[in-house]
């Protein structure tokens, strides 16, 4: 199947913004006692920090689903296709909850266990699977239908009760103790994140169109989807739990209008975040230059970057905290990344450096993979990373 461009470009692209949110989770110095989007302690510049990498999630699973399509639509083999998204869907589950969790924590003792969007993603290609002989069409309206409505459920009072509070944590976000001292929380609940990825199993048609086309189809429906964003978002009275109101300035009001809801993902989160990356595509749809071939790089190998990239931060946190005057018995492990409870961590500007950093240190690990993968077509294993 020859690779679609414009999807490796996007891909690259919120892969490399990933790192700067996973960087600044790991190594900023208000990280762990303060939320980026609180607008009554953020700074427009740590805002914007956190808010521009929302766009990595929707995209990871919009084209998840994506790509699904073009390989069912280039290898027209049913069988072959629901038995690779179930393989595919058990093993990222599997790698969120070993190799992930571990890479975020570095707690041997898994103490605290989070399903984020690798676990999304692995349900959603399970799901997909059993999905795949309805008509694309078909699949997009259920998914549609998921993302416009899946906020309903948040009316629904949950009665203290283990196995109800099992069915929500498949809408919304909940935590399970599992063990003594242990944690188990699920912040990407599946459902909402599974709407988001059979939309793009359904619009994978739009790629198979010319070059023009997809420019034409994507600058419309990126438009369209950021046109009803507004209007919902200007009505205050469905798609989103928190509404904007007017703050003590005109910048702090445009920031409480785009502080939309990511856990779980609300209706208006995605039509903003995918209506930004239908712009996006429409903009990199035929380009093909120095930019976009090294960005290309990092979105021909994005499991692979995912699962590295943790490994090059998280050695950098204790460098961090050593370099600050900490010891071993200061660090706390769980959900603290090892880090003491309080008085480390950098400035802004330092996780804008360790980023770039980051960045650049992937690229030639990328390449090489990259370049392996295309030589060893052979080992199918490796359709898997």
């Amino acid at each position: 199947m020859k690779r679609n461009n414009s999807i490796d470009v996007m891909r690259g692209l919120v892969m490399i913004i990933m790192a700067l949110d996973h960087v600044r989770d790991l190594m900023h110095t208000t990280s762990l006692s303060q939320s980026p989007t609180d607008l009554t302690t953020t700074t427009p510049a740590l805002f914007f920090t956190r808010w521009i990498t929302y766009l990595c999630a929707p995209t990871f699973v919009f084209l998840a689903g994506t790509s699904a399509f073009l390989s069912m639509n280039a290898k027209h083999d049913l069988a072959a296709t629901r038995r690779f998204l179930l393989l595919r869907g058990i093993w990222l589950v599997v790698v969120e909850f070993s190799v992930v969790n571990f890479g975020m924590w570095f707690d041997p003792h898994f103490d605290f266990l989070i399903a984020e969007v690798i676990a999304a993603i692995g349900v959603g290609f399970l799901i997909l699977s059993l999905l795949l002989s309805l008509p694309p069409r078909t699949i997009g309206v259920i998914g549609g239908m998921i993302v416009a409505l899946h906020p309903l459920v948040s009316l629904v009072p949950v009665p203290d009760n283990v196995l109800f509070k099992v069915l929500m944590s498949l809408f919304s976000p909940m935590a399970f103790p599992y063990a003594t001292g242990k944690l188990f929380f699920v912040a990407y609940p599946p459902v909402p994140w599974l709407g988001i990825m059979l939309i793009g199993y359904s619009a994978g048609s739009f790629f198979t169109s010319t070059e023009k086309e997809q420019r034409r189809i994507f600058l419309r429906v990126g438009l369209l989807s950021l046109g009803l964003f507004t209007a919902l978002r200007v009505a205050n009275v469905y798609g989103d739990p928190v509404n904007w109101s007017p703050q003590k300035n005109l910048l702090y009001t445009f920031l409480s209008f785009v502080n939309v809801t990511k856990y779980p993902p609300s209706l208006q989160f995605c039509l903003l975040f995918l209506g930004l990356m239908f712009l996006i595509l429409s903009g990199v749809q035929g380009v093909k230059n120095k930019w976009t071939d090294i960005v290309c790089v990092y979105g021909k190998t994005p499991l692979f970057y995912f699962l590295v990239h943790w490994y090059l931060i998280h050695p950098l946190v204790f460098v961090m905290v050593f370099l600050q005057g900490f010891h071993w018995s200061d660090l706390v492990f769980g959900s603290n990344f090892g880090r003491p409870k309080t008085g480390s961590g950098v400035e802004l500007w330092a996780i804008y450096v360790i980023w770039v950093f980051i960045v650049l240190a992937m690229y030639p690990l990328c390449h090489w993979y990259g370049n392996y993968k295309e030589r060893h077509k052979e080992q199918t294993w490796l359709r898997y990373i």
